[in-house]
């Protein structure tokens, strides 16, 4: 029988579920925009098997997908495991094999050098194809329809790093999806890939780089003509997993620096620009784009780390007002002989992370992100917390022309999950469409979709789908019209 630890990370809301369902027709409240037509898919970790080592952080659990296939005024539900190599070992086993968060000193010797990959991240439309994505190995695909699991994308054996993004970009004039793999040579090396693969799925470029040092890779911005990296302090080393620490930890004694790649077949390390600034703490990016001679990258930053599960790595506490990012531009100017930055501008007051856009401008200049906000003015109740204990209430709507911006708070008793934008049509003006997103019920111990229009947030959901099970804390995910993925109207299951 499997006991799951007493933990904040395995009880409450956090139980893991481990659910596969289809159900048709799900009930709902309001309205479902007819124009939408196609499906939301995101992804949460969700423990199969308890913890290895006793307890463990969510961040390992196994990749479990969801798919809201919305269509005619209704959302059918799907949910499978993405079977990577480590969820079809420990099923023959009947056990946990793989220890500790990117630590394979602490995996079973039956399962050495097996990709450890959990595909618990992002789940992302391409090529025809579901990718399941985790960052320490290569992409995992499923079929869209069925969500039945193909296998590790390696592309034919021309992918030669070991690792790929769970962020990718999608370049809106080549169509081309662009993406990085950090340790690309093994486990806490600064060797990095770029790559960029055709909208057929065909790997057309990888180009290797190394980077100022080692660390978390979580995410990248591009433009038209780079990639834009940033490197910040959570840092990892063999060290660290030989003592048994966490594989990351954060180092306020370091720089951050900014990269900026040609997105060109053949690059030099002299042909990438790096630039520095002070400490300070950035995952998430909302954007980037070129002004001229100027690059400018958007994200959430904070004075501090926003991370606690990866501690300090001279032992300081959490401080979660030093950790509270807010939307931040760093702008680069590559005809300066300086490695300063140009500029740092906040862009709002307002605390928040899980940034999204429209992403039919992604590398473009933009008008308008939508973010999770953490607003501590609100009231809410004791009992509610998320895998990262950010308490994630309301939804914010940045316009970046006129500096105002919009708040919807879903409660005492609830949280949010990253939004994701639709738009309305394929040539629809920026901005104008729809929000999808889950909410956590968590005194009700069960979730919600929720559908909002975009630009006109403040109403709140136009629609709110009920969910029958509960949906665990998710992290990324994102949407596909119905000819992308081969789902026929009305088809719950293929």
């Amino acid at each position: 029988m499997a006991q799951f630890p007493d933990t904040p990370g395995f009880t409450g809301f956090n139980t893991p579920s481990r659910i596969e369902a289809d159900i048709a027709d799900l009930a709902h409240e309001g309205t479902i925009p007819a124009g939408l037509n196609g499906a939301f898919y995101r992804v949460q970790p969700d423990a199969q098997f308890p913890p290895r080592l006793g307890d463990d952080i969510a961040f390992n659990g196994d990749g479990m997908i969801t798919r809201f296939h919305i269509h005619d005024g209704q959302v059918d539900f799907r949910q499978r495991w993405a079977k990577t190599d480590k969820w079809k070992l420990e099923r023959a086993a009947g056990k946990g094999l793989f220890g500790a968060y990117r630590n394979p000193l602490t995996d079973d010797e039956s399962v050495k050098g097996e990709y450890r990959s959990t595909a618990n991240t992002n789940a992302f439309i391409f090529a025809g194809k579901l990718w399941a994505m985790k960052e320490d190995s290569p992409a995992l695909v499923m079929d869209p329809a069925t969500m039945e699991t193909f296998g590790f994308e390696k592309f034919g054996g021309k992918m030669t790093g070991q690792t790929f993004t769970a962020h990718p970009k999608i370049d809106p004039k080549t169509g081309n999806m662009v993406a990085i793999g950090y340790a690309a040579s093994g486990l806490c090396t600064d060797d990095v890939t770029y790559m960029e693969i055709s909208p057929a799925g065909e790997l057309i470029r990888e180009i290797w780089f190394k980077v100022p040092y080692y660390c978390m890779m979580h995410d990248f911005g591009i433009t038209e003509d780079y990639l834009v990296l940033h490197i910040v302090p959570s840092i990892g080393s063999w060290e660290r997993l030989e003592k048994g620490l966490p594989h990351f930890g954060f180092d306020t004694k370091m720089p951050v620096y900014l990269g900026v790649i040609p997105r060109r077949d053949a690059v030099t390390d002299a042909d990438i620009r790096w630039f520095k600034r002070d400490n300070c703490f950035a995952s998430h990016v909302f954007n980037a784009f070129q002004e001229g001679t100027k690059v400018h990258i958007d994200v959430p930053e904070a004075p501090n780390n926003m991370f606690p599960f990866f501690p300090d790595v001279d032992g300081a506490p959490f401080d979660p007002v030093a950790g509270s990012s807010r939307p931040t531009r760093w702008t680069v100017d590559l005809s300066s002989n300086s490695e300063d930055f140009a500029a740092i501008t906040r862009l709002s007051e307002s605390i928040g992370e899980f940034p999204r856009i429209d992403d039919r401008f992604t590398g473009l200049p933009y008008r308008y992100g939508w973010m999770l906000e953490i607003d501590p003015t609100k009231p809410v109740d004791t009992s509610v917390r998320s895998i990262s204990g950010m308490l994630l209430n309301s939804l914010c709507l940045l316009d970046l022309q006129t500096g105002t911006e919009q708040h919807w708070w879903c409660g005492p008793t609830a949280t949010l999950q990253e939004p994701c934008f639709v738009p309305r049509s394929k040539d629809a003006p920026e901005g104008e469409g729809w929000i999808v997103m889950v909410c956590n019920r968590i005194d009700e111990l069960r979730s919600d979709l929720l559908i909002l229009d975009a630009l006109d947030i403040e109403k709140g959901p136009v629609a709110r789908v009920a969910v029958p099970i509960r949906l665990r804390f998710g992290l990324h995910g994102n949407w596909a019209n119905a000819d992308q993925i081969g789902l026929a109207e009305g088809m719950v299951a293929a």
